[in-house]
């Protein structure tokens, strides 16, 4: 009994002293983690702060650069811009003389256009029409050199819409000058920053065509000068305030009538005082401006207007001999 009691006492110590010593491995593992823990944060942080400090290097030198660039861009531009005052117009100048040109003039303008009828004139530039041709912003430079060229080019490229096809401008005075001036009303149609650009742009072969077939169409009236001008400038006035009107009236019809002016209106008639008005229009103001959007969008209204001003043109030609 008392070997057996002596054996158990030395099993239970040996026992203490194993899980006193796995206590004291498991601490010292507990540790090590914690050191090893430590020291990878350590260098997390180090990393970090070399990456941020990387960054913030190579910020730096994309900053420096873009700056540079941007410089070298304006004084490029400016360069440009300088020999474009000393060579004139831009008539002036032949077109790039490669055999193979990557763009036109022409395919300048229309780029400009398109954006123009699509966003407003204030989105054109220089740098949005190189990007919708493809092309960087100083290869368009080299076709044309400034902001005015462009604007130049654009106007040029309406009037060519203007122009009567050859072969096509008629004989008769009446026929060919209706046939121009609906061209032009149609032209200003689809573009409508134009009245805003007309004084930016500068004298182009195309307007001069197009003066060209308008003395043409004149030419068999054998009218004095003075008068030729009148006739032909009589036209001209009456399709740019049409054209200029329709467009007021269009964007004033897709902005709609603001509440507060539909009821000024309507207070103003039910006044009394606009008698003339009332038997014209009524006294429900929404229905009478809805029928002025109707009238004034008439499509022959411009071809009623047109006849009856070359009917008083007519009437007052002076006889032929």
């Amino acid at each position: 009994m008392y070997e057996m009691s002596s054996r158990a006492k030395q099993g239970s110590a040996r026992d203490a002293d194993r899980e006193r010593h796995a206590r004291e491995a498991l601490t010292r593992a507990e540790d090590s983690v914690r050191q090893a823990e430590e020291r990878v944060e350590e260098a997390t942080e180090r990393a970090a702060e070399s990456v941020e400090r990387a960054t913030d290097r190579a910020a730096e030198k994309v900053e420096r650069a873009t700056e540079q660039a941007a410089r070298k861009v304006e004084q490029a531009r400016l360069k440009v811009e300088e020999k474009a005052g000393e060579e004139g117009l831009i008539w002036l100048r032949e077109e790039p003389a490669a055999r193979r040109p990557s763009h036109s003039r022409a395919e300048i303008a229309r780029a400009a256009i398109e954006i123009a009828d699509a966003e407003g004139f204030d989105a054109v530039s220089m740098r949005r029409v190189a990007q919708k041709l493809g092309a960087g912003t100083m290869t368009l430079y080299h076709y044309v050199r400034n902001k005015d060229e462009l604007v130049t080019l654009m106007s040029d490229a309406v009037m060519g819409e203007i122009l009567v096809p050859d072969g096509e401008l008629s004989g008769d005075w009446r026929e060919a000058l209706t046939q121009i001036a609906t061209r032009t009303r149609t032209a200003f149609a689809r573009h409508r920053w134009i009245f805003e650009r007309f004084g930016d742009g500068r004298p182009g072969p195309n307007g001069m065509r197009h003066f060209e077939q308008s003395l043409t169409a004149v030419a068999a009236l054998g009218l004095e000068r003075g008068e030729v001008f009148d006739v032909i400038g009589q036209v001209d006035d009456f399709v740019f305030g049409y054209a200029l009107r329709e467009l007021q009236e269009r964007e004033e019809h897709e902005r709609g009538w603001p509440d507060e002016v539909v009821d000024f209106l309507q207070r103003e008639i039910d006044s009394g005082d606009y008698p003339r008005m009332t038997a014209f229009f009524g006294t429900d103001v929404e229905a009478a401006i809805d029928e002025i959007i109707d009238l004034i969008g008439e499509e022959d209204r411009f071809a009623r207007g047109l006849k009856r001003l070359l009917d008083g043109i007519e009437a007052n030609l002076p006889p032929r001999t």
